[in-house]
């Protein structure tokens, strides 16, 4: 029987090009279905009837919500052959801390910087540039952040270069200010997987510019 595999997703959500980029380094052929946020679908409702949020893989017909499970899961159901986690035990905590800090960390930090204005837009600036260049002593002088191979801590973090150009709207330099972290992110792009899933930066600049306006406004 062949594999149906349908991704849920919403095209500038950070978090769905994370499956995005898993899907396509595994080989996977998938069906993505874009989502209206502002009327979710009955599918979405049915498969993620916890969070109703997206992304959500769709396994034949068994959900799979999450964006770092739905990574994990992808890497485990599709071969060891190209794996994204470590093998040996205490890389894979490693790479899963790290990850989980970009979550915990590195994004909060960045939606309080494009959220933020005046006094609360300078300690928002502050604290998403220490989470960046704290990402980048953890990267340090690697190709990757697992070392020479592209992998989860690398996936779970590139589809954060998409808005890295925030220092329009907050008045940084992140070439300046952590020019190694840059560099991965270019490196990065030049994979197949990476460059089909991360969106048009100026596309994704003016939705962020959008929701900025409305998040303000209410």
């Amino acid at each position: 029987m062949a594999e149906e595999v349908i991704l849920l997703d919403f095209w500038p959500s950070l978090f769905g090009m994370r499956a995005r980029i898993a899907l396509r380094e595994k080989g996977v052929e998938f069906d993505m279905r874009e989502e209206d946020l502002s009327n979710k679908s009955l599918l979405l409702l049915k498969m993620n009837p916890v969070h109703k949020k997206i992304p959500v893989l769709i396994h034949n017909g068994k959900p799979v919500c999450e964006s770092l499970i739905i990574v994990q899961y992808l890497d485990e159901t599709w071969g060891p052959e190209s794996p994204l986690l470590p093998s040996d035990p205490h890389e894979r905590a490693r790479a899963n801390f790290w990850a989980d800090y970009v979550d915990k960390k590195v994004y909060p930090a960045l939606r309080a910087t494009w959220l933020s204005t005046g006094e609360a837009l300078e300690a928002a600036k502050k604290e998403y540039i220490k989470c960046l260049k704290v990402s980048e002593g953890e990267l340090g002088d690697k190709a990757y952040f697992g070392g020479e191979r592209f992998g989860y801590v690398d996936v779970s973090l590139i589809p954060f270069y998409s808005l890295f150009y925030v220092e329009k709207l907050a008045d940084f330099s992140i070439v300046e200010e952590c020019p190694k972290l840059v560099a991965w992110a270019k490196r990065c792009l030049q994979r197949e997987s990476v460059a089909k899933s991360l969106p048009d930066q100026d596309k994704l600049y003016d939705f962020v510019l959008e929701l900025k306006k409305k998040l303000q406004s209410q």
